[in-house]
């Protein structure tokens, strides 16, 4: 059996917490046979090296360079590529975010290997990977296998229950990076934060959302103060984000963010189906809005109709009374 190369994501020198979730999805196809390989790319990594030895894999392949201090798809693309020679996989799973998908696609076309996106089902047979994905807007789940030499897939945040960081004997192997500053066609002069705060929603296992109805940007600060006694994160559609009341960076739907929380509070989102495929999966949906024919409703696990400025500062209250 051949093993499984999981590609750990690291942003502003965080190891993202979608890594423990492809580890734990990489552990259960290895069952069979085969080892666990984690990628590490960047600049200085001395510390996501520790941080990646506390979890369940068995070699951790660390390819740093001042090059690829900043992420690239160029530069990432070769030290991957560097890293597969040596860890010889026959499947590579990275998380699906901006980074993962970007990086995923150009590793496959260096490589010649397939490329399944935004999967919510792994398993192997027979040594073909088999995938489970949302298709057609999430109206459709399609059942796909591969036969390449190298297969690889992005995975859904929020899919995989997380491994567990307990501690392992895992081998450090260090890579030789084999590209420079002036190999790399795209440079990075600056990165500047998009605002938004707290995690990447895609990664939030608690949502609340607003919609149009929320009419500017300082109202809100009803859904923030939810947010925060509830532990979640701030989201908006894309009604609100055109309308100037929120950044683009916490936009769902299908020209944002997809994301896949256990919590998803809609606040005066009518629930049109350019949102929806932002947010379908979420485990529990709760969705507020006057218009009791809202197609919201349709989706949504509980539903509450009413004036939102009245129902969230009452919810706030209540989760504060319950919560302590």
């Amino acid at each position: 059996m051949s093993n499984i190369l999981v590609y750990a994501e690291i942003r502003d020198g965080v190891f993202k917490n979608i890594n423990a979730e492809l580890i734990s999805a990489a552990r259960t196809l290895a069952e069979g046979g085969g080892e666990v390989h984690l990628a590490l790319i960047g600049g200085e990594l001395d510390a996501q090296v520790e941080t990646a030895k506390t979890y369940p894999v068995d070699k951790i392949f660390v390819c740093k360079d001042a090059a690829l201090a900043n992420y690239s798809s160029q530069g990432y693309a070769a030290a991957l590529e560097a890293i597969m020679g040596r860890s010889g996989p026959g499947v590579v799973l990275f998380g699906a975010t901006s980074m993962g998908k970007d990086l995923s696609a150009r590793t496959a076309a260096k490589t010649g290997a397939s490329l399944f996106t935004d999967c919510t089902e792994l398993s192997l047979e027979g040594g073909a990977l088999k995938v489970v994905r949302p298709v057609y807007s999430g109206k459709v789940y399609l059942e796909t296998v591969s036969k390449a030499k190298v297969q690889m897939a992005s995975v859904r945040p929020n899919t995989f229950a997380p491994a567990e960081a307990s501690g392992s004997s895992a081998e450090v192997v260090e890579v030789p990076a084999g590209v420079s500053a002036d190999s790399i066609k795209g440079v990075v002069k600056e990165i500047v934060s998009a605002g938004g705060g707290g995690v990447d929603i895609t990664e939030a296992e608690v949502i609340v959302a607003g919609g149009r109805a929320m009419k500017n940007e300082e109202n809100f600060g009803i859904l923030k103060e939810l947010a925060e006694v509830i532990g979640g994160n701030v989201a908006a559609s894309r009604a609100a984000v055109d309308a100037g009341y929120a950044p683009h960076a916490i936009q769902v739907g299908q020209t944002g963010k997809v994301v896949n929380p256990k919590l998803y509070i809609a606040a005066g989102i009518s629930g049109a189906i350019q949102h929806i495929v932002g947010m379908r999966t979420a485990k529990v949906i709760v969705a507020i809005n006057k218009d009791e024919n809202a197609p919201i409703f349709q989706l949504s696990d509980y539903g509450i109709v009413g004036d939102l400025f009245e129902v969230v500062p009452k919810l706030t209250e209540e989760f504060k009374a319950l919560l302590g």
